[in-house]
């Protein structure tokens, strides 16, 4: 597992933490996922490459910073 930390913008109520953690699962069900809604921050221990998970963060309409 690779551990990996984004800033995503855009992530304001229950849903839209629910919405981003199905986005990563639906990439990799096997992924562990931590949101912090208050710092905007998704943490995922995950085998897939970044960039394939911040793709599947902006599918749902988030904005991905780092």
């Amino acid at each position: 597992m690779n551990p990996q930390t984004f800033t995503v913008q855009g992530m304001t109520c229950g849903h839209c933490e629910r919405a981003v953690q199905t986005a990563i699962k639906t990439l990799d069900p096997q992924a562990e996922v931590r949101i912090d809604r208050a710092q905007n921050l998704v943490e995922v221990n995950t085998t897939q490459p970044r960039e394939a998970v911040a793709a599947a963060i902006r599918e749902e309409g988030y904005a991905v910073a780092a």
